[in-house]
């Protein structure tokens, strides 16, 4: 009998103390404490700095590290505090566990990490490389994180929510939460620079987080006609464990009948498909194409508004 407790609002599951952790996710925490390593540093060494403001909870934490002097971590903890309670409720136990995890991490190596003086890494007074610099490390860090699953806290959360129900892409909806942030920057730092180089920072980290979760997630679609379609189509199965399509077709030319393999794999498996064909009919005419969202099994899953 499946029970759980649930306390204002929030189902926990009975035999969660039991949960044991599997190899999957000692892989994925290990891939979240390097992103947010990466996060961390790009702050501590780049942005911070160089007074570059960015977005979500660390950009309201270094906003207030620029005007008060306090430390960025406390900030970031406080608010998340709050925001970790939103993620409970709409997004899972599961995925909040994770987040959790990674508020922790992240203040954590906030406060062990000093802030690294300017021209240790770039010139001093080079504030452009210092922006490029930061916000690449910092959006290729948050893109391991979300592809493990987890979060960084902050409007990540937002983000988050809005990619499961409204199927907006990641860095997007960071874009939408963080820029409303960098604009009152002027308010603190009084230069309209320092606001164009925070809405620079997070223009290519939103462009950095896109990169790294759908590299992961690029497909290809393979249309193959060969007269070997059957072997070609049992190998495609056996060896590379992908699903295929047979279509009926006829060459408009010759007016003979022929089978079209239709494939569609990662982009990682392209290189075994062309040797795996190559192999079998080596005057197959095949014709590969890059697909923009695969839902399935398999794949992604479809989301609907």
């Amino acid at each position: 009998m499946n029970r759980s407790l649930k306390i204002k609002g929030i189902r926990i599951p009975n035999n969660i103390g039991k949960l044991r952790p599997k190899a999957s996710d000692i892989r994925d925490h290990v891939q979240i404490v390097f992103g947010l390593l990466l996060y961390a540093f790009a702050w501590k060494a780049f942005l911070l700095p160089h007074q570059i403001p960015g977005g979500g909870v660390t950009g309201i934490g270094a906003l207030i590290f620029f005007a008060t002097g306090i430390p960025v971590s406390i900030p970031y903890f406080a608010i998340n505090v709050i925001l970790l309670v939103i993620a409970i409720r709409s997004i899972g136990l599961s995925f909040s566990l994770k987040t959790i995890f990674g508020v922790g991490v992240l203040t954590f190596l906030f406060s062990v990490i000093p802030i690294i003086p300017r021209g240790t890494f770039v010139a001093p007074n080079d504030s452009f490389m210092a922006c490029i610099l930061g916000s690449i490390m910092a959006g290729v860090g948050v893109g391991v994180v979300f592809i493990s699953n987890g979060s960084s806290g902050g409007t990540d959360i937002i983000a988050k929510i809005l990619n499961q129900s409204r199927n907006i892409t990641l860095g997007r909806a960071l874009l939408y939460c963080d820029v409303i942030i960098i604009s009152s920057s002027y308010l603190i730092l009084g230069s309209l620079e320092k606001v164009v180089f925070g809405l620079v920072t997070l223009a290519i980290m939103s462009v950095s987080v896109d990169m790294v979760v759908n590299g992961v997630r690029q497909s290809v679609q393979f249309f193959i006609i060969s007269r070997e379609h059957e072997q070609i189509a049992d190998r495609i199965n056996n060896e590379v464990h992908r699903g295929v399509t047979i279509l009926n077709g006829e060459g408009w030319y010759s007016k003979e009948p022929m089978k079209v393999v239709m494939v569609i794999a990662r982009k990682n498996q392209s290189v075994a498909i062309f040797r795996l064909v190559k192999s079998i009919d080596p005057d197959a005419f095949v014709s590969q194409g890059s697909v923009i969202g695969v839902y399935g099994r398999g794949f992604e899953t479809m989301k609907i508004k």
